[in-house]
């Protein structure tokens, strides 16, 4: 009796990455014009093959940061996010993308990588929406990154990240505005910042203002895990639009 021999499948390996960062008080992320086929001249999130067999895939995802925007990644905050396989996603053949969601502050103007005709930010609310359309399964994977960090912000630190070193709380609830897609009662905002420990901590000298009083300044707290949690509004579809 004989058994079958089994070939492995030919199966391509590659890393997307999710950028945010806010821009006027709104949520954007990182788009780049493609300049090759398949789906040249559309947008699609930055991203590429594995260099080589050896790389690793986190290796390769801080690669693609640095030769897409011009990013350090020491300076962000970088998590898994996902992997997407589904057949037919690609049309070159069988590719399975590990995705990545990239975090930071003030981020600079995009620099397009070597397959990009260009790059831009472009404010989330319009790729959710579907008023732009992305190549292969790419708003998918832009859904699936900011709804991660709709609900990071309820249950950790991940606010902070979107913030200089020092900000001022009002800086700190135009994050959760820009991200969750609604408007925040200062007042209540100001209490449960303050309520949640180890959240936020006092940094130095006032900020100067024109008018009123100086802004207290803080930076991030030691605690990552938020409790109580930052829990999400529940706001009506006719939610006002972030503040600018």
């Amino acid at each position: 009796m004989t058994e079958d021999r089994w070939t492995p499948p030919t199966v391509m390996l590659a890393v997307d990455l999710v950028i945010l960062t806010l821009r006027e008080s709104h949520l954007h992320v990182l788009l780049v014009e493609r300049g090759v086929e398949p789906y040249e001249g559309a947008l699609a999130l930055p991203g590429g093959f594995l260099r080589h067999a050896e790389e690793d895939l986190i290796a390769a995802a801080h690669r693609e940061l640095a030769e897409e925007a011009a990013m350090d990644v020491e300076k962000l905050h970088l998590e898994h996010l996902g992997v997407y396989g589904t057949p037919g996603r690609d049309p070159r053949g069988r590719v399975v993308s590990v995705a990545y969601l990239a975090i930071a502050p003030g981020l600079p103007e995009p620099t397009a990588g070597t397959d990009a005709a260009g790059a831009r930010w472009q404010r989330a609310d319009q790729v959710l929406s579907g008023d732009l359309e992305l190549a292969f399964d790419h708003r998918r994977i832009v859904e699936d990154g900011v709804e991660r960090a709709r609900a990071k912000l309820e249950h950790s630190a991940l606010a902070t990240a979107f913030c200089g070193p020092t900000f001022t709380i009002t800086d700190l609830q135009r994050v959760y505005e820009a991200v969750w897609g609604i408007s925040l009662d200062p007042r209540n905002f100001y209490r449960k910042v303050q309520k949640t420990s180890g959240f936020i901590v006092p940094a130095g000298p006032e900020r100067k203002v024109t008018t009123g009083r100086p802004a207290r300044l803080f930076k991030a707290g030691p605690r990552k895990i938020l409790y109580p949690p930052m829990v999400r509004p529940v706001e009506p579809s006719n939610a006002k639009e972030p503040k600018e």
